[in-house]
Parts: structure tokens; C-alpha cells; sequence
């Protein structure tokens, strides 16, 4: 599937951005992307949600094909929470460039019978971008639903156009 978006009003010139993307159901994908959205699914089941009662789950495959999970841990203090998807990530050393992330798969269970594919919020977005700037290489994103629908961009660039980056920040020499 190719999804082209019109930015209105944002840039003077209508300027456009397109990615595209593969909407399939687990049972089509590879066996090691299938494990990777299991080790996702089963990391839900660690996930601390007693306010939203939204467990995500999120697994990291790694380039020497072993996984990484996280799962969401909320707070009362709302802000003080954390996502599947950074839990994971902070689980992995990024000083060894050996261990480099090749996907993450994003799972979830919800009591109020929500079964779309799983999108990272903006945060993670970032977060998963800043992961693969440091990394030098892609990561592919899988999102996925309870009824096994899976979402598949190849680029996690492309789930945050127009992305702020360290390129904007003060450089020190």
C-alpha cells in the first residue's frame, strides 16, 4: 500500500511527503518476525496498566537474532509511565555496536475490545528514530492487533515525518 500526505498549511509550497506500507496478518510473515510479534504478545503479560487497563507489549529482534521485551508500566503520576516500546529499548547497550536493532514488533491487550494494529505514540516515534539514527540503519516497525492483523512500515522514519533530530540542536566541538 503507498499513503501520499498533503501537509496544509505547514509548508508555503504544499509541499509532499509518501512511504508506503504492507497491511498482512502474522500467519503470512516470516517465522523469526512471527517470534518476534509472540515475544511481544507475551511481553503484555508483564505490562502494570491499572489505570488504562491497555497492556502493550514491545520486542526489539536484534542483528545476532536474539530478542528484547518491555512492556508498559503506568503511574499515578501519569507522566512518570513508560511505554512497551522504550522499556524495550532501554534493555539494549547501545555502546556495543554489535547489537544492532533490526525490528521492533509493537502488541497489545485492552479491555475496552479495541483489535487495530498498535501505532507508537509520538514519543516512541521519536525514540525508536533517535535508535536508528545512532545505529546507522532502518528499523522496521510491526503493528499489530489481538486479531492478528500486522502493519509492516520497513522505515521507522516514515512513522515520523518532518522528525526533529540532534541536527538541530547546539554542536560542540
Amino acid at each position: 500500500m503507498f499513503v501520499a500526505l498533503r501537509l496544509c498549511g505547514y509548508l508555503s509550497d504544499m509541499e509532499q511527503f509518501s512511504f508506503s506500507y504492507t497491511k498482512t496478518s502474522v500467519g503470512k510473515l516470516s517465522e523469526r518476525i512471527a517470534a518476534l510479534i509472540g515475544t511481544a504478545r507475551n511481553a503484555t503479560t508483564l505490562a502494570y496498566a491499572p489505570y488504562s487497563g491497555f497492556k502493550v507489549g514491545a520486542a526489539v529482534l536484534m542483528e545476532d537474532g536474539s530478542m528484547i521485551s518491555g512492556a508498559n508500566k503506568e503511574s499515578a503520576a501519569f507522566s512518570a509511565g513508560i511505554c512497551a516500546e522504550r522499556a524495550a529499548l532501554s534493555n539494549i547497550c547501545f555502546g556495543d555496536h554489535g547489537h544492532r536493532v533490526l525490528a521492533i514488533a509493537i502488541a497489545y491487550n485492552s479491555e475496552n475490545g479495541v483489535a487495530m494494529p498498535l501505532s507508537p505514540c509520538g514519543v516512541c516515534r521519536q525514540f525508536i528514530l533517535e535508535v536508528q539514527q545512532q545505529q546507522g540503519m532502518p528499523i522496521a516497525v510491526y503493528m499489530t492487533s489481538p486479531n492478528d492483523e500486522v502493519i509492516v512500515v520497513d522505515d521507522a522514519a516514515h512513522l515520523l515525518p518532518l522528525y526533529f533530530s540532534n541536527s538541530f540542536l547546539k554542536q560542540e566541538a
